[in-house]
């Protein structure tokens, strides 16, 4: 009799317990491509920042390092902890098929942020969040061109051409010179500078010491753009050369604001983050989501700048 009441106790136990769980509760795990990145710094705040205003929402937060094995090795063990969704901020997005099938074979939703995966389409409780690659450098190009008067030398700074971004915002400068008001524009040199302030910086320097003559400098993000910016002032090259980057940051803003870079386009990052979030949260629930869900792109110059300044 000891025994069946023992047992009895421990059942209502933990149906107490199971009752004071809250039914919304839910933990994300979420594996981003890098930490020391001005963008994805404003991403991952706008995942936490939005997290933390949710009722029982628990994230966890990994840094892959711009290492592809670390990530999948990170989404590997969020599998194992059986987290209710996982959100990637991916390395190399041509790896995200592999990413898709080992989350969707353990039957957790996935949500991929900010980089547009690979995979030809994305099955149930998968999706992306993030902007339209097609308009970034379309936006940015355009505007170049405009400055240009549609003639003119440019140099093309690219990110890591791991990253589809990459690859699409350049195809979109190249899109836009091949059309009739832009069609005097010549690319004269294009390179990767992986992202980065520094290696845009030494990119530059290294353009600048081979004597390549350009008008413009269009970079694929700002950090490369603000770092070509640092070697074409300490060459007192600035003066009269257009400078557009992607992103919107705060340092470019600052840029854009002292007069050194001319162009961005904004890339609205807090955004992306709240609706990383928010869609986890819907695919964990068993709601239904859009597979691509679009944040704009936006253009920024200095004659609306005052518009974005406290917005990243």
């Amino acid at each position: 009799m000891k025994r069946i009441t023992k047992f009895a106790g421990s059942l209502v136990f933990m149906s107490l317990a199971a009752a004071a769980m809250p039914a919304s509760a839910a933990k994300i795990g979420i594996t981003m491509s890098a930490f020391d990145d001005n963008f994805l710094t404003v991403l991952r705040n706008g995942m936490k920042s939005h997290a933390a205003s949710q009722k029982d929402v628990s994230v966890q937060f990994e840094d892959a390092q711009n290492d592809i094995g670390r990530q999948i090795s990170q989404v590997q063990n969020f599998i194992a902890q059986k987290v209710d969704a996982i959100v990637v901020n991916v390395v190399d997005t041509e790896v995200t098929p592999k990413i898709t099938k080992m989350v969707a074979a353990a039957g957790i939703p996935l949500v991929y942020v900010n980089r547009l995966p690979a995979d030809r389409v994305l099955p149930a409780k998968v999706a992306f969040v993030g902007s339209n690659e097609v308009d970034s450098g379309t936006l940015q190009m355009k505007e170049v061109c405009r400055q240009m008067n549609g003639k003119g030398n440019i140099v093309v700074m690219m990110g890591d051409l791991s990253n589809q971004a990459a690859r699409q915002r350049t195809k979109d400068v190249e899109d836009v010179i091949a059309t009739p008001a832009c069609k005097g524009i010549k690319i004269v040199e294009k390179q990767t500078a992986k992202w980065s302030r520094t290696e845009g910086r030494d990119l530059m320097m290294n353009w600048l010491s081979a004597g390549v003559k350009f008008d413009a400098v269009v970079s694929n993000n700002d950090e490369m753009a603000l770092g070509a910016i640092q070697a074409l002032k300490s060459a007192k090259r600035l003066n009269g050369t257009i400078v557009a980057g992607v992103d919107a940051t705060r340092d470019a803003l600052t840029a854009m604001k002292g007069g050194d870079l001319k162009v961005t386009v904004f890339q609205n990052a807090a955004g992306q983050g709240r609706g990383a979030i928010d869609t986890a949260l819907k695919l964990a629930r068993g709601e239904k989501v859009p597979s691509m869900n679009y944040i704009p792109f936006e253009l920024v110059t200095p004659a609306n700048l005052k518009n974005y300044e406290a917005r990243n």
